[in-house]
């Protein structure tokens, strides 16, 4: 002890260097705002009663939704927007000159896809024209992995609750994808079996097994060492499961499970097109700091908020800190893209790594850091999920709900796990970890609210 008082710190550093760390407390705290006056104000207008109480109405709208697998359709049977020669992709909206190598190399395998263009050099003309129309995925209720691009003829997991609906594409597994920028010969015949035998196949499954509870589902895989974002071994295999009585009278059905048992991660979109339903309840709250989308396009990172509806607020975003497959390295990585991240939106990934131990040996870090980086999400989230619950620490749920003012107030930014992509297209995932997103688009949301907020005090 030093001179019988132990020390408690908070701020700088340099402040304590001189005092042994056995006698050191240090508090984790920083000037509301990083210190900016005006991020300071913004808060102050954003802390009212009204925003708590409209924060708890759109956490009872998310954990109010149940979302159930429904269907395999093709997108434009259903995805609501999608127009002919129309294209989706991940993250807030980019124009083709400015999109990375994944995202146009995605985007050119779908045009070739679709049989828009015969080769790449006339896709790239194509997209280049303007001539097909490009839009995030989240505009039309859909989600999409990486560069998540989604075109009229793929087939999309139907995932709904009553009369709403969201959507994302079927997962192609790992190696050369389209969702990493590859568009071979090899790419885009997988993508035709996806389109004319396990698309049609899992439709028939679930027509005559019935629905699939995701929630319950996901719930079940967090007990099973997953975090329904990078890890989806335990929620595939209970689909696979789940399926399989129904695939086995179907005459593609072995070819269906050979499929699904190859393909870890097979889970990964049903539990992204059921977060995105659940937030989606909560698009449109007035008031409400929550964070509804939170996305990458391997540009920008952007997020939305239910107190301000569809606005974008966007940044530069940054590659992943993680391990590296042999012969990688940071030199080598893209930006983080991908609409994945909705997952740590309503508390899964990052969120909820404490569930997934062996997470660690993906993303880098060790246990302990599991565990730390989901009690520090509790500081910027508005509650717990009713059914997502952490066995490790002692069944609480996962902290769900990003509190767009918790994270500009606390300067403690979301956690989210990912997998790092090759700068250029086609060379697929090179490594797997995590990135926090950018400190700025919460700030701009919130000086948004507290615009809106200040505007209607003002009436």
């Amino acid at each position: 002890m030093l001179g019988g008082v132990r020390v408690v710190a908070a701020g700088a550093a340099l402040i304590t260097d001189a005092v042994p760390e056995a006698d050191l407390l240090r508090l984790d705290w920083r000037p509301p705002g990083s210190g900016d006056p005006d991020a300071a104000r913004d808060l102050m207008t954003v802390t009212e009663p009204e925003v708590d109480a409209a924060n708890a109405r759109a956490m009872a709208l998310v954990h109010a939704v149940r979302p159930q697998l429904l269907d395999v359709r093709p997108a434009s049977d259903v995805v609501p927007g999608l127009v002919d020669h129309g294209l989706l992709h991940a993250g807030p909206p980019i124009a083709w000159s400015r999109m990375c190598g994944p995202m146009q190399g995605a985007l050119i395998g779908a045009t070739l896809f679709e049989g828009w263009a015969p080769d790449e050099s006339a896709a790239r003309a194509l997209l280049g024209s303007g001539r097909i129309t490009l839009s995030p995925c989240h505009d039309h209720a859909t989600v999409g992995p990486m560069a998540g691009v989604v075109s009229p003829s793929m087939p999309v997991l139907v995932v709904g609750d009553g009369e709403r609906r969201a959507f994302a594409t079927l997962n192609e597994g790992l190696g050369k994808v389209l969702r990493f920028g590859a568009f071979d010969a090899e790419v885009l015949g997988r993508l035709a079996w996806l389109r004319e035998v396990l698309g049609p196949v899992l439709s028939q499954a679930l027509e005559t097994g019935g629905p699939v509870d995701v929630t319950t589902l996901v719930a079940q895989a967090l007990s099973m060492g997953d975090e329904g974002h990078n890890r989806n071994l335990a929620s595939s295999s209970l689909l696979a499961r789940r399926l399989a009585p129904e695939l086995a009278r179907l005459d593609d059905g072995a070819a269906a499970l050979s499929f699904l048992a190859a393909n870890d991660h097979f889970a990964l979109n049903i539990s992204m097109a059921a977060a995105k339903l659940s937030m989606d309840a909560a698009a449109d709250v007035a008031h409400s700091s929550l964070v509804t989308v939170m996305c990458r396009n391997g540009v920008e990172f952007g997020i939305r908020t239910a107190g301000t509806g569809a606005q974008w607020f966007t940044a530069p975003v940054g590659p992943a800190t993680g391990l590296y497959f042999s012969g990688f390295g940071p030199e080598h990585a893209n930006p983080d893209l991908g609409d994945s991240s909705i997952t740590e939106t309503l508390g899964l990934g990052g969120f909820a790594m404490a569930a997934a131990p062996a997470i660690t040996r993906f993303v880098g870090g060790t246990v302990a850091d599991a565990i730390a980086t989901t009690r520090s999400m509790r500081r910027i989230t508005i509650t717990e999920h009713p059914v997502y619950q952490l066995p490790g620490l002692g069944f609480v749920g996962t902290p769900s709900g990003i509190d767009a003012r918790k994270v500009v107030e606390t300067g403690v930014l979301p956690v989210i796990n990912t997998g790092i992509a090759h700068l250029e297209a086609g060379v697929g995932q090179i490594g797997a970890g995590t990135v926090t997103a950018p400190a700025e688009v919460f700030s701009a949301a919130i000086a948004a609210l507290a615009a809106r907020e200040r505007a209607e005090a003002s009436r």
